[in-house]
This record gives C-alpha cells, structure tokens and sequence, in this order.
C-alpha cells in the first residue's frame, strides 16, 4: 500500500511539472493534459546534448533518463513510462510536444522550458484552461499559444530539474 501511496505522491508531483523538452515528456501523461495531437507534427530543431542523461526534481522526487532517439527526438523514461519528446517552438518560444509511448491512441502533453547558465532545468505545462484539450488540430493549438503567450494563466506551476553528475 505504501509503494502504492508513493506513486501516486510522484504522479502529483509530476502533475505540478511544465514539458521543457524533454524531461518534461517524463511526467507527461501522469500530469496535465492530454491531447490529440501535437503543437507540430516535426521537430523544429535538432536534440540538445545539455538534456541527455538524469534528472531529477529540486525535491527529489521525480526522477527520469533522458536519450537521444535520433537527431530531432528524445526518448524519456520516467517512473517506468516511456515518451518520445521534441521540439515544438511557437513564435520563438520553445515548447515540446510529448507523446506518451505505450498508449493505444496518440496522446500528447505540452510543455515550455528553459535551461539556465548553471544546468537548472525548469519546467512548465501549458493549461487546458486557455488551450482546451478538445482541439483537433495542430495549427489551432499553435493558434491559441501565440495570442496567450503573454497571459500567465496558460503555464502552470514551474518545476525545476537539475542534471545528475
């Protein structure tokens, strides 16, 4: 009961996290919205070397493994779920759309991120309360990030990560 309950204290936590690239894709599906289709359907730029390896949460308590898929794709591995993270920059903001792996449909998290001077990686999700999860389509969800990209209501709560040694 007790493996059970700190699952699910991770999950939460996870829940709290905002997609920089990839180490957000790690608490993805546990955590905010989900939806159908990505922010773009390709990369927008290639694997950053800064982000492969493990992270984990200021707290301690989210860990995960980042590696790199090919030369636009990363692959996450967080709490024994796996996600293919990339690049999904809107009006030069970096998002990254994450899509949850082993899953009989596409699903998808969004995330924005940014890697300080020192390696802290912090994290925000975007919020279904400015990008609703019913969206269809991938030019509509890039539609609604550029007018609320100044409105602090459309990320949740930051996490940040730093880079195991």
């Amino acid at each position: 009961m007790k493996g059970k309950q700190n699952m699910n204290r991770v999950r939460l936590i996870a829940k709290k996290l905002t997609l920089g690239i990839v180490v957000a894709a790690c608490c993805f599906v546990i955590s905010g919205c989900i939806y159908d289709v990505p922010i773009t359907a390709k990369a927008t730029r290639k694997v950053d070397a800064r982000l492969l390896g493990n992270w984990t949460s200021k707290d301690g308590k989210v860990k995960m493994k980042v590696v790199k898929l090919d030369d636009s794709n990363y692959i996450v591995s967080c709490d024994g779920d796996l996600y293919r993270a990339y690049y999904s920059d809107v009006a030069d903001t970096p998002f990254v759309s994450v899509q949850k792996l082993e899953s009989d449909k596409p699903q998808y998290a969004y995330w924005t991120w940014k890697l300080s001077g020192d390696g802290t990686l912090s994290l925000r999700n975007v919020s279904d309360k400015l990008v609703p999860d019913d969206i269809k389509d991938s030019a509509s969800v890039q539609k609604l990030l550029k007018q609320n990209l100044q409105n602090p209501a459309l990320f949740g709560d930051e996490i940040q990560m730093t880079k195991n040694k």
